[in-house]
């Protein structure tokens, strides 16, 4: 219950509807406490007394409670629902606002298909018992307090049945709240990893019919499947468990009642009406309990939802503006990197980039070659603060990136990345994700400066053609286009392309790359790129081995002084080629 209680707060802005439910299932449990009572009298004055008038006046008020019961019931579902749904609502606002907020550390670490577990079903398990907490755990033990108390002043003697029945019933909940949270906890856990499985899936479903892995995936996903299956049976078994027990106990509960009752009934020491009175009440009483019970479980899953809500809620990211962010008047977009060390783990891991250190002034082009896994993307995520350096210092325009706001940062400092993301929505509001202001003109210019015009144009509604999710309908170098006209509407001051046109052919990536060059404006430009050929005219070429740079310098210095980097080049040019740049 502690998590839970940790999420109580989001209640208080609809206090008047979440104290409106419990006070109408007051009226309504008055009501159904009434009603024992009123049969008591029907049947010991005027069914004794076989006094008509008194049944029927008696009838009246029994109706009459009802309808008031129904009243109130249907008000606190009404109240319960609206404030539950609005507590559910904000937590899911507070958490996708959270999401936003994370850094990409701390994304990996959290895992995208847990974290969609977290804002759908545990979200909802939260709020449902939240809204059952106001209808059920207010009904329930108003009933069992009132029946208790009525049960006491009808027949003090039968009610020494209730005491010895206590205990059980104690005992029997407090163990299956500490099972039910375990069981409910793995549950999730269980839940989690069928979402990461379905989520990998569903993104590289293209990889996996690629290379026939269908069978493996349908396996793997069986596996979390079945564990999942198994773990909700275990946990369900203890649901069913206890509504029959509670059963056992209510009937156990009239049978005593009968045999002590009968026995004084026929001594004259107890009235008919009064047993029948006693056996509502006790049955108003296990019955609420048996509900309690079932709300035990409610809430035991909850709490476990909830303890899970609270460690994203908790985290702290690890990107964080500074209190008083700098300023920068004169932006011009000039990129340093000072010394720079990361590692993706804090200071316990290998790192993936060590003492880089280069400048790249405003305007210039700035290469970056090397291997798979040498460290390109990384140095990449580090300039608009995706990651936070482990040591050393990233500089924009001279200011410590970690002395600037992310928003003011990012407004500058433009990230292309190799799998291009689209939303679904048209060709333009895509482009204008950045720059919702954009004028038309602005649009196309950026298109024909990432050479997309042309393929758009011959769309069915031109920039009004909507994208379906992903993009799936347009091919790898389309969507990696688009991206760029993207990034290229945003007008920023420093562009990082990183490997963003590994899907366009060679003609194409020249194209884009000259009319980079020949745009107005040009800005302070980072290039990964995997073809030596578009970026042979770079200010510098920076060639990066396990996380270092191992050499810098133009084309010209690179083929005189690194053997690396003329490997590079032979490996891709032929010699006239060569000879040409």
């Amino acid at each position: 219950m502690s998590s839970l209680r940790t999420l109580i707060g989001y209640m208080r802005p609809y206090w008047v509807a979440a104290l409106l439910a419990p006070l109408l299932m007051a009226i309504e449990v008055t009501m159904d406490l009434a009603q024992p009572r009123l049969l008591q009298d029907v049947v010991d004055i005027g069914i004794a007394n076989k006094d008509l008038e008194s049944v029927l006046h008696t009838g009246w008020l029994m109706i009459g409670a009802a309808v008031i019961g129904v009243i109130g019931g249907v008000g606190c579902t009404v109240f319960a629902t609206i404030a539950a749904q609005n507590f559910g609502a904000d937590i899911r606002g507070d958490l996708f606002r959270k999401v936003q907020a994370l850094s990409f550390g701390d994304l990996d670490r959290l895992q995208t298909g847990r974290l969609v577990t977290r804002l759908t079903n545990d979200v909802e398990q939260v709020q449902e018992a939240a809204g059952m907490f106001l209808r059920i755990l207010v009904r329930a033990p108003l009933l069992v307090i009132g029946s208790l108390i009525m049960a006491v002043l009808t027949s003090p003697s039968l009610s020494l049945i209730l005491v010895a029945m206590a205990p059980l019933l104690i005992v029997l909940f407090a163990l299956i709240m500490g099972k039910a949270h375990v069981l409910f906890t793995a549950v999730q856990d269980r839940l989690d990893r069928v979402n990461v499985v379905l989520q990998e899936n569903l993104a590289g479903v293209r990889v996996v019919k690629a290379f026939v892995r269908a069978p493996q995936e349908i396996a793997r996903f069986g596996e979390a499947n079945e564990q999942l299956k198994d773990t909700t049976i275990l946990a369900q078994t203890l649901v069913a468990v206890m509504q029959p027990i509670m059963m056992l106990m209510v009937n156990v509960g009239v049978v005593a009642i009968l045999w002590f009752g009968g026995i004084q009934v026929v001594h004259g020491e107890l009235q008919v009406g009064k047993i029948l009175a006693f056996i509502n009440y006790l049955m108003q009483m296990l019955t609420s309990l048996m509900f309690v019970g079932m709300m035990v479980m409610r809430v035991a899953r909850a709490d476990a939802s909830a303890e899970r809500l609270r460690e994203v809620l908790d985290t702290r990211p690890e990107v964080l503006d500074p209190e008083k962010p700098a300023r920068r008047p004169n932006a011009r977009g000039s990129v340093e990197f000072d010394d720079v060390d990361f590692t993706y783990d804090g200071n316990g891991g290998e790192p993936v980039l060590s003492g880089v250190s280069f400048k790249a002034m405003p305007g210039e082009t700035v290469a970056i070659l090397g291997a798979t896994g040498s460290g390109k993307s990384t140095l990449a995520h580090l300039i608009p603060r995706l990651y936070d350096v482990t040591d050393g210092r990233v500089l924009v325009d001279g200011v410590d990136v970690r002395e600037l706001s992310q928003d003011d940062l990012r407004r500058d400092v433009v990230l292309v990345l190799q799998d291009a993301v689209l939303f679904s929505g048209s060709i333009r509001d895509n482009i204008c994700y950045g720059r919702p202001d954009a004028t038309d003109e602005e649009v196309e210019a950026a298109a024909r400066l990432a050479q997309a015009h042309e393929f758009i144009s011959e769309t069915p509604e031109g920039y009004e053609t909507d994208l379906s999710q992903g993009g799936v309908n347009l091919s790898g170098g389309q969507k990696q286009r688009l991206s760029l006209a993207r990034a290229l509407v945003a007008k920023p001051k420093v562009l990082i392309l990183d490997d963003c046109t590994s899907a366009v052919d060679s003609s194409t990536e020249a194209a884009i790359i000259r009319g980079l060059d020949t745009c107005e404006g040009t800005c302070t430009r980072i290039v990964i790129a995997q073809r030596v050929g578009t970026v042979v005219n770079a200010d510098s070429i920076l060639i990066l081995e396990n996380g270092t740079i191992s050499a810098q310098g133009t084309h010209a210095e690179l083929m005189r002084s690194s053997a690396t980097y003329r490997d590079i080049v032979h490996s891709q040019l032929d010699v006239q080629e060569v000879a040409g740049v």
